[in-house]
């Protein structure tokens, strides 16, 4: 189906463009003479046009938002308050590609749309930038959403592994229990993840990462120091201005860093608890905790089995652990059932994939919300 929507939308871009190119032609016909036009009085680069930057998805529309400023013509192609995952581009969506400067996307799976769009565009000078390669991504395993994971625990085992970074692998991710083969084998950030393909599909070859590479602020610096140099590159005449602007939010994100490392240090638990989707991998690892959820990252999933659940149950229980986490935008029926059983609050953690409308038009960023989930995750770890 995205397959489908993707040429259709092709089509839609190439009628455009043809229509497009075809009114500029009349409006503005070459001329012959345009060798002996003096350009002497013509503006220095970087002051006739601000580059024209389109980021996919709110962290790096923030991040680009913090460095430049009203120095570029900023656009975010996914709609405040929408899912990120599973985003289709429009046909408007791709003549703004077209017109644009810069595009600024994730990389991986989920951004499998951007190269049968860059090449129908034949764009040469169009540039473009993946987050996955700013960082040190690492390889997450295959879940197929919906579908049985086959990480079967058998409760009589110990699903902890303690990797300090367990994500809820340790426990069936909406499979069923009749499937009675241990998967608890060392994870280790080695092993071939896939968020979306279908498990028929021949993908074991290629590598795939997990995506949700902003949630730890120590990328956030790697990627906004990156985009910077972009920046820069691109438009020397601002450079300075971007180099300014970038080192005074790191300063920010290494204080942000700083705080997660505080309250990870004095917690007197280092497990926590996920009613639904697990997008902090980055986050889990870099701090050292052990995190047990009911779904992967990218999980399309809404309800997991009755085993999983009873799992999470048991495990908030036994630890004794007085949060449970669900994420933005989330229905949160897991979540709930958790808490209710338990007796632990219920408290967000944003995965700033994006902002709600409202988030969104006051102007609400990165640092705000990875500050509220500080002291979301103080509470669950004291």
């Amino acid at each position: 189906m995205k397959r489908i929507i993707t040429l259709l939308a092709l089509l839609m871009l190439s009628l455009v463009l043809v229509l497009t190119g075809c009114n500029r032609e009349e409006e503005y016909p070459i001329n012959e003479y345009e060798d002996e036009i003096d350009t002497e009085d013509t503006e220095p680069a970087g002051l006739s046009e601000p580059l024209q930057v389109i980021a996919t998805i709110f962290p790096q529309y923030d991040f680009v938002r913090q460095i430049a400023g009203d120095r570029v013509e900023l656009s975010m192609l996914i709609s405040p308050g929408a899912e990120s995952h599973g985003f289709e581009p429009t046909a408007r969506d791709m003549v703004s590609i077209n017109n644009a400067d810069l595009l600024i996307y994730i990389g991986g799976h989920g951004d499998e749309w951007v190269e049968p769009i860059l090449t129908s565009l034949g764009r040469d000078d169009l540039r473009t930038a993946a987050l996955l390669d700013m960082v040190e991504a690492v390889v997450t395993e295959h879940h197929h959403h919906g579908h049985d994971h086959g990480h079967d625990h058998d409760h009589d085992h110990d699903h902890g592994h303690d990797h300090g970074h367990d994500h809820g692998h340790d426990h069936d991710h909406d499979h069923d229990h009749d499937h009675d083969h241990d998967h608890g084998h060392d994870h280790d950030h080695d092993h071939d993840h896939d968020h979306d393909h279908d498990h028929d599909h021949d993908h074991h070859h290629e590598p795939h990462y997990d995506e949700h590479v902003w949630t730890c602020p120590r990328n956030a610096i790697r990627i906004v120091t990156a985009i910077t140099e972009i920046l820069a590159e691109m438009d020397p005449y601002n450079a300075e201005y971007f180099r300014q602007n970038s080192t005074a939010f790191i300063a920010e994100l290494q204080e942000l860093d700083r705080a997660f490392a505080e309250v990870v240090a004095n917690g007197v638990r280092t497990t926590v608890i996920f009613g639904d989707r697990f997008p902090f991998r980055y986050l889990m690892d870099t701090y050292g905790l052990t995190a047990y959820a009911a779904f992967d990252g990218c999980s399309a999933a809404t309800q997991a089995s009755p085993a999983t659940i009873a799992y999470l149950i048991n495990k908030v229980r036994d630890e004794q652990i007085p949060v449970v986490f669900y994420i933005e935008f989330s229905h949160r029926f897991i979540a709930d059932t958790i808490a209710e059983e338990t007796g632990a609050r219920l408290l967000e953690l944003h995965s700033v994939h994006n902002v709600s409308s409202a988030d969104f038009a006051a102007g609400v960023g990165y640092l705000d919300l990875m500050r509220r989930n500080v002291e979301a995750l103080r509470e669950a770890l004291s």
